[in-house]
């Protein structure tokens, strides 16, 4: 299963359209800073499922913070990050990793992507697809019991 990950696309639904094109997923997460750009992005591919959350950008969603997922055994949390103070550190993420007992703990808001893994969580930020220069997205892939987490520059080099 491939799962593309999104988040801050602060308007730009182009670039988002483009990576869904490229990667083929089976289902696409968007954390936030865009919700209307994810719901017209379902509008046009509507037999991909999406789950998304809302960021700090996104006013008058009444959806909650974070979304805890269970896929294929995976615990899976989607959230934009904000409220885990992740532009500071990624100190309270691990610790709502841990004690979630989350296998993919999910994030955006400081626009810069990463992949990493402490113990058995792995930490992806897709980075922000919305970006002009360096857009970027995250794609999950669970084989299996096998998860694995990348991000690509929608621009630059698979």
């Amino acid at each position: 299963m491939k799962i593309l990950v999104f988040s801050d696309s602060h308007g730009n639904g182009d670039n988002m359209v483009r990576a869904v094109e490229r990667e083929s997923p089976d289902k696409i997460f968007h954390l936030g800073d865009g919700w209307r750009d994810a719901q017209r992005l379902h509008a046009r591919f509507p037999d991909i499922p999406l789950e998304q959350v809302p960021g700090n950008c996104d006013f008058h969603v009444q959806s909650p913070a974070e979304l805890l997922l269970t896929i294929r055994g995976n615990r899976i949390l989607l959230c934009h990050g904000h409220t885990y103070g992740v532009k500071q550190s990624l100190l309270n993420a691990g610790y709502a990793a841990e004690e979630q007992d989350l296998d993919l703990f999910l994030f955006g808001h400081t626009h810069k992507p990463l992949v990493d893994r402490r113990g058995k969580t792995w930490f992806l930020n897709p980075g922000s697809i919305g970006d002009y220069l360096r857009p970027s997205y995250g794609v999950v892939t669970l084989d299996g019991d096998r998860l694995d987490a990348r991000t690509v520059l929608l621009n630059g080099d698979r």
